[in-house]
């Protein structure tokens, strides 16, 4: 695979990198083996010292940080900005609050002598973690800001799209006073994911992509009995009851399904809204969309920006047509987009047969499913009508009601009255085909430790 900075809105290839051959996949493996024997060693306050050094760097650099996203995968400069300030909050999170996520846990055992019982957090080794190219920098911070705070060591293989991003995080990380080959990165292809994993210094692997990497990470992982993490794909339900501010909920999905255009596994993607309010949704849901202007995503008055990649576009378009081909409407909203760039126009499809390969599609782009309930119970059954179960949203103006409804929906999050959201302080992670593990909080940072269990006895050898 050809590891390239290409920009999306001009085609123009900017700078090309080698992959790399198996002896540098094994020197990189081994640095961060030796770098864990420190590193794993280092009191976490010195650790967490680290990560609020990176994320005072970020802040200061936000602009020059967010350029590089908005180079190599054409994310609007605002969003940028945010992700590299997402980013920080991260780490400054980690920082003030990772050393009691990762203190010990003492329980009481009874009934055999007095025992005290602790719970310790213990560093597993070498982690390798795959990462996607759609929030370049907040995909390595998430796995790493935890993971390096509780003394492992990552690997890293980012997208081949976005090298350049890759390498600016290993950077940050040095700048901040980390040791070298903490976090190590490697243009690896595809077919180095066997090799790394069957080696016995990596304990673990983390992937945020498709269904079928996951399939794939999960496989090699499983074979050689390490740990592994999947954030996979999703198809959030948007849930629109009749009780529900419709101006509000409509501004809100407009936002939710065409932020990072469209490219998010948690954008709104799938809109349900019972038939009560229906009309009233679809007309302002309309006008907010067709007010998307497409254009530089440097320019901060652009608010609609071109896909990753012309591939990325091209899939997108192939998968508008099987939906047509099933039966499915597809309107174009707003303007034409220009012929420059790897745009997708704002579509919305509607009139989705119901169990069609259509409706079980995830549209990775600025492409809309809506859909008619009749009521609430209807509402819940199409928004569980998917092999996908990662983020979520119900609006209503009972609360009560809504937090009922959110129970129902088989996902891993579920946000009221506003789309799935991301923060430094909230848990992520999905369940069906949407992956299994959490990220951020104490949730993330326990997913590669060894919660070792420490006995101290004061029994006196009589039984």
């Amino acid at each position: 695979m050809a590891y390239a900075t290409t920009n999306p809105y001009t085609g123009e290839v900017v700078k090309t990198f080698p992959t790399a051959t198996a002896e540098e996949i094994d020197q990189a493996v081994t640095g961060a083996d030796a770098t864990f024997r420190t590193w794993s060693q280092t009191p976490v306050e010195e650790r967490a010292a680290v990560l609020a050094k990176a994320a005072e760097i970020l802040r200061a650099n936000k602009r020059d940080y967010a350029e590089t996203l908005t180079l190599e995968m054409g994310k609007l400069i605002g969003e940028a900005e945010a992700e590299v300030e997402l980013s920080a909050g991260i780490l400054e999170y980690y920082a003030n609050h990772g050393a009691e996520a990762l203190a010990p846990r003492y329980l009481r055992a009874e009934g055999f002598g007095d025992q005290d019982v602790a719970l310790v957090n213990d560093p597993l080794g070498v982690l390798y973690a795959v990462e996607p190219w759609n929030f370049p920098y907040y995909q390595v911070i998430r796995i790493s800001a935890p993971q390096f705070l509780a003394g492992n060591t990552i690997v890293l293989k980012h997208a081949s799209n976005v090298p350049q991003s890759a390498l600016r995080m290993v950077e940050l990380y040095r700048q901040a006073g980390a040791p070298e080959n903490l976090l190590t990165n490697v243009f690896a292809g595809h077919d180095a994911t066997d090799r790394i994993l069957a080696d016995s210094r990596v304990r673990g692997v983390a992937l945020t992509g498709s269904e079928g990497a996951g399939a794939a990470i999960a496989s090699a992982a499983a074979k050689n009995l390490k740990k592994s993490t999947l954030e996979l794909g999703g198809a959030d339900a948007f849930v629109v009851l009749e009780d529900a501010e419709v101006e509000k909920a409509a501004k809100w999905a407009a936002f939710g399904r065409h932020w990072n255009a469209g490219q998010v596994c948690v954008s709104s993607k799938r809109l349900i809204v019972v038939d009560a309010v229906y009309d009233r949704f679809l007309t302002e849901y309309r006008r907010h969309v067709a007010e998307l202007v497409a254009g530089d995503p440097m320019d901060p008055s652009t608010t609609l920006a071109p896909l990753s990649s012309q591939q990325a576009a091209d899939d997108l378009a192939v998968q508008v047509e099987k939906a047509k081909a099933e039966g499915a409407t597809v309107e174009a909203i707003g303007a034409e987009v220009p012929e420059q760039g790897a745009f997708a126009r704002p579509l919305l499809v509607t009139d989705i047969p119901e169990g069609s390969a259509t409706s079980q599609t995830e549209f990775f782009g600025p492409v809309t499913q809506l859909y008619r309930a009749k009521d609430e119970e209807d509402a819940v059954r199409i928004a569980n009508d998917t092999p996908f179960g990662l983020g979520g949203s119900v609006f209503s103006t009972d609360i009560e009601r809504a937090r009922k409804v959110a129970r129902r929906i088989d996902t891993g999050m579920v946000f009221i009255n506003q789309p799935t959201g991301v923060k430094a302080d909230v848990p992520f992670g999905g369940v069906k085909h949407s992956g299994y593990g959490h990220e951020l909080i104490d949730l993330g940072i326990k997913e590669f430790v060894n919660q070792k269990v420490v006995v101290v006895s004061d029994i006196d050898g009589s039984f």
